[in-house]
């Protein structure tokens, strides 16, 4: 009996060891997504609203960077199913549906209609990733929240609540932008080369925790990335068709993250290239998330069409 309960405790022992060496991979980490965060914030200019510049809405938007990777744990798997897609879009495999539409349903039905052409290739949105449809959803909603702020204010009502839905939604916003400007969260490359490798990358499960997370953790500081943030806000066209461009950006630096590992680059402190490489992509992130808290604040000014049943 002694023997079985023995046997028993060390079956369930290794049945663990997979969840315990192969986490989820979060964005930046903690740290990264809550630098970018920030820094995005900071750099508002001066003629969005006021409360948007205190420090405790600055805390605020910094603090909720990283929200989205808080529902990723077990003890909520229905939530943690439904939006871990939303993290990445893996761009090779959803180009394969055509050009992207506008709406997430829409995408699904094409991965959908893609499939039988592509039977080796699992086109899923489990798979493929949601990532410029969460991203502009929540731009959205961050747009009809000022809007609602604007009139409130013209009507000298109370703003408070409204402003706190506007600092939830910037930093949720956040969140994915930062992941956006990862270039992991934009390929099947995203934790170890799959496919032919002729020039020897590294093929295990490490690399991308290694560079977005325990890199920047021990080497990445804040006021280096700081002045590599544009000064000068950008009032962006449209909104969904400069997002997918930005991925489309971070995912032509894919293979160059595979370089800097295979030079040691996020090793311990690592290489100043890896550091000027890392320190860019951050800057990226918050320059992006910058410009469309921005955008949606000027946006939030347009006359709203009459609703027509």
């Amino acid at each position: 009996m002694q023997r079985l309960r023995t046997l028993v405790r060390f079956g369930a022992a290794v049945a663990l060891l997979p969840l315990m060496a192969a986490p989820p991979t979060y964005g930046w980490g903690l740290e990264g997504h809550m630098m970018i965060n920030r820094l995005a914030i900071q750099a508002l200019p001066a003629d969005v609203p006021a409360f948007l510049k205190t420090p405790e809405a600055i805390n605020e938007v910094e603090y909720l960077g990283p929200e989205p990777d808080r529902w990723r744990d077990s003890t909520e798997p229905e939530l943690n199913a439904a939006q871990a897609p939303e993290h990445f879009m893996d761009m090779e495999w959803a180009d394969l549906a055509g050009p992207l539409p506008r709406k997430r349903y829409d995408f699904i039905r094409g991965l959908a209609a893609a499939q039988s052409k592509h039977p080796d290739v699992p086109l899923t949105p489990e798979k493929v990733g949601l990532q410029p449809y969460v991203t502009t959803e929540v731009w959205e909603r961050l747009k009809a929240a000022m809007r609602a702020y604007r009139t409130l204010s013209a009507e000298k009502k109370d703003t408070k609540p409204v402003e706190a839905a506007i600092l939830f939604y910037a930093g949720w916003l956040g969140h994915y932008v930062g992941d956006g400007s990862n270039p992991h969260h934009t390929s099947i490359q995203y934790n170890g080369w799959t496919g032919p490798n002729p020039n020897g990358y590294t093929t295990e499960h490490k690399i991308h925790g290694l560079m977005e997370s325990t890199y920047v953790k021990a080497n990445i500081k804040i006021a280096e990335v700081s002045p590599l943030v544009t000064k000068e806000p950008k009032l962006l066209g449209d909104v969904f068709d400069d997002y997918v461009a930005y991925l489309r950006h971070s995912q032509t630096m894919v293979e160059k993250t595979y370089q800097l590992e295979k030079a040691g680059g996020f090793m311990g402190s690592g290489t100043p290239e890896a550091r000027s490489f890392i320190d860019d992509r951050l800057a990226a992130g918050a320059t992006e998330l910058r410009d469309m808290i921005y955008t949606a604040w000027v946006r939030s000014a347009d006359p709203v069409p009459p609703y027509r049943p």
